[in-house]
């Protein structure tokens, strides 16, 4: 059976074996640290706004998409379980099939009520023939890949969103072992998560086609799967390297991203992107939550149980770093950046947050003097 485990007792194998199960007898409140995560603003909104159906890009930004196919709308209804419905997401081999799919079986299981179930996940997600999977090192320049730099830019982003629609639903399908101690909310975030990077794979997939690409134009990494198949076997490590790493590098890039393509001359593209930058901050802010509450399930400091998880595992948080994403996210800043200690994060968090106060007020203030 599938558990939270971890080569090192302390991430006891004993914890996530059943409800029944007693935890280590470690008081969280004597390894309380300084600073804790802060949850972030708009979770609750989140999580409660239904499936959303502005799929498309429009001209002046997200729309409804009309587009449904019988064949993958009688395939979700078939299935009896969320964790079924992932795994169907995960053995789709085109790309636009998977993106609708994903979507799909959120709808359905947020329509139908059903139970998070269990099947066994695939080894891997089927992939279509295009793009070849390279390593780091062989994936082409720009100058090399025949694409301009903006379709270059967006292809590479197009990559990382259909490569995170799989990491989701792996996480959702892998752990639902783990139901009963994790509860339904665990599943219905990441599935929602799912369902938010689907929409934004497919704004990337249009707007190549716009440009007159197509996403496997040209070879792509391998890189996100593999640091999926690490973490397979402990959902604490998955939230670490993925949410908390992977995911929170689209952070940090996001800006940048955007400036290139202004830079570039394509405004288009950069408004896409800046909607999909705006929208990761809340798949960090829920890898924050969850690993929070595992955390307290096993009586472990937050931070120092991310950071002995990265040594294990190999992963380095890498700066520049967007301070300001980051802290809207709720990832302390001492977590992450050794330089700074835990008290000093505290207070930058308090100040992000009375900034985070003034803004809103301001934008309120703004919308009643019409």
């Amino acid at each position: 059976m599938l558990t939270l485990r971890h080569a090192r007792p302390l991430y006891s194998r004993r914890v996530f074996m059943s409800r029944t199960t007693t935890t280590t007898t470690t008081t969280t409140s004597s390894l309380s640290p300084p600073s804790c995560p802060r949850p972030w603003r708009g979770l609750d909104t989140w999580r409660k706004a239904p499936p959303c159906e502005l799929r498309q890009w429009g001209p002046n930004g997200p729309i409804h998409d009309p587009y449904i196919s019988e064949e993958e709308s009688d395939s979700v209804d078939s299935a009896s379980s969320l964790a079924e419905l992932g795994f169907m997401v995960l053995s789709a081999p085109d790309p636009l099939s998977k993106s609708r799919l994903s979507h799909l079986a959120f709808s359905a299981w947020r329509r139908r009520s059903l139970p998070v179930g269990h099947v066994p996940p695939p080894n891997q997600p089927s992939r279509p023939s295009k793009p070849i999977l390279v390593s780091t090192k062989e994936v082409p320049s720009p100058k090399n890949s025949g694409l301009p730099l903006n379709a270059y830019m967006l292809h590479n982003l197009a990559h990382v969103e259909l490569n995170a629609i799989d990491l989701a639903w792996d996480t959702v399908v892998r752990f639902s072992v783990l139901r009963d101690t994790l509860g339904d909310g665990f599943f219905d975030d990441f599935a929602r998560v799912a369902d938010d990077e689907s929409r934004h794979f497919g704004w990337c997939s249009q707007r190549l086609a716009e440009l007159g690409f197509k996403y496997g134009d040209m070879p792509a990494h391998n890189l996100l799967w593999k640091e999926c198949e690490k973490t397979a076997g402990d959902v604490s490590a998955r939230l670490a390297a993925i949410p908390l790493v992977q995911e929170a590098r689209g952070l940090d890039a996001g800006p940048r991203l955007v400036q290139k393509l202004i830079g570039c001359g394509d405004k288009r593209t950069s408004e896409i992107v800046a909607k999909i930058a705006e929208e990761e901050i809340a798949h960090v802010a829920i890898g924050v939550h969850w690993f929070d509450f595992i955390c307290k399930k096993l009586d472990r400091i937050p931070c120092s149980t991310f950071n002995d998880l990265l040594e294990e595992y190999g992963v380095e948080p890498k700066g520049p770093f967007n301070y300001s994403a980051r802290d809207e996210a709720g990832i302390p800043r001492h977590w992450y950046d050794r330089t700074i200690k835990p008290e000093v994060s505290n207070k930058l968090s308090e100040v992000h947050d009375r900034l985070a106060y003034i803004v809103s007020m301001e934008k309120e203030n703004s919308s009643l003097n019409g």
